[in-house]
C-alpha cells in the first residue's frame, strides 16, 4: 500500500513535468509527433537533460522517484499470500519493461542523433520562466528517489492502520 501511495506522488511529479517537457516543445515547432524531432540535445542541452531526467524517473531508474513506487508495489505483488501473486508481479514486472522501451526509444529519436529538420536546429533553450516551473520537479524527483524515507515515514503509520482495519473487516465478514 505505500508503493502505490509513493507511485501516486511519483506519478504527479513526473508526468507533471513530461507535460511541461511536451509543452515547452510543442510552443516552439507546434507538433508532437515524435518524426518531426531529432537531435534537440544540441541546440536545447539544458531542456534535453531535464527531459531525459524526467523521463527516466517515470520509467523507474534507480535514485530518481518512479523506482522506490515500482519496486515497492512489485514487492508487495511478489510477496502477497493471494493466488497468482507471483504472476501478477511478473506481468506488472513486464509492462516496466516495455514501459521503459518505449520511453527510451522515444528519447533517442527526440533528443539525439542528427538533426533531421531544420526547424529543430534554430530551437531556443528554456526561458527563466520555464526552468523555475520544471526545476522544483526534476529537484523532486531526485530526492524522493535517493531519500524515500523521507516520505514513506510520515504515511507508514496511516497505511498501517487502513490495513488492519481491512484485514480485521474481511476476517469478520468470513467469520460471520
Amino acid at each position: 500500500m505505500q508503493g502505490a501511495l509513493y507511485q501516486m506522488l511519483n506519478h504527479g511529479i513526473s508526468t507533471g513535468a513530461l507535460f511541461l517537457c511536451v509543452g515547452m516543445i510543442y510552443e516552439r515547432r507546434h507538433t508532437r509527433l515524435i518524426a518531426e524531432y531529432g537531435g534537440l540535445a544540441t541546440p536545447m542541452p539544458q531542456y534535453s537533460t531535464m527531459f531525459l531526467i524526467v523521463s527516466l524517473s517515470s520509467l523507474g531508474l534507480p535514485l530518481l522517484n518512479g523506482f522506490v513506487g515500482e519496486f515497492l508495489i512489485l514487492l508487495g505483488t511478489y510477496s502477497a499470500d493471494l493466488p497468482h501473486a507471483k504472476l501478477f508481479a511478473v506481468l506488472g514486472a513486464t509492462g516496466v519493461i516495455l514501459s521503459a522501451v518505449y520511453l527510451l526509444w522515444m528519447l533517442q529519436r527526440v533528443l539525439f542523433g542528427e538533426i533531421t529538420k531544420k526547424e529543430n536546429a534554430e530551437l531556443t533553450e528554456m526561458d527563466w520562466r520555464e526552468r523555475a516551473a520544471l526545476i522544483p520537479l526534476v529537484v523532486m524527483a531526485i530526492v524522493m528517489g535517493v531519500g524515500p524515507m523521507l516520505f514513506l515515514r510520515g504515511t507508514e503509520k496511516s497505511v498501517n492502520s487502513i490495513r488492519e482495519a481491512v484485514q480485521t473487516n474481511v476476517i469478520s465478514r468470513i467469520v460471520k
